[in-house]
């Protein structure tokens, strides 16, 4: 397993694990890498220490089978939201921008709401002072 720091066109900065460093530039390549505070799929690597190992008999293995048992820990966490949301929440589908805006402008009952929305409208919920939160649909491949 290899760590990145990662950092989206935004700035968000966040780390993220892959299986080796073709695992990066594959799931950058297709797609699957977006910033996890705004959707941003314009991810690039960012400046970062390297991680030296203390002498001792601690294996790669070892660390290979902690970070998968992290990774099965944060994907459980994001199903468990995930439900929660779908249980307690109306789905908006594509409309969730103008419902979230509506909600927010109270047009309209507040409540929970979930659906899609587009990095775009993302950015413009938060330029206007919208806060959204984006959820993971599925987990992903090999991070």
């Amino acid at each position: 397993m290899i760590t990145y720091q990662l950092k989206c066109s935004s700035g968000h900065e966040f780390e993220a694990w892959f299986r080796n460093s073709a695992g990066y530039d594959e799931q950058r390549a297709t797609g699957d890498i977006s910033c996890p505070m705004c959707g941003d799929m314009e991810v690039m690597k960012a400046l970062m220490a390297p991680s030296v190992g203390k002498k001792g008999n601690a294996s790669v293995s070892t660390h290979e089978q902690r970070a998968s048992e992290v990774a099965r820990e944060v994907l459980d966490a994001v199903e468990t939201i995930r439900k929660h949301v779908e249980d307690n929440c109306d789905y908006v589908g594509k409309e969730f921008a103008d419902e979230a805006r509506r909600i927010h402008y109270g047009e309209t009952e507040e409540r929970g709401i979930y659906g899609e929305a587009t990095p775009e409208d993302n950015q413009a919920l938060d330029e206007e002072g919208i806060e959204v939160f984006r959820i993971p649909t599925a987990p992903r491949r090999d991070s």
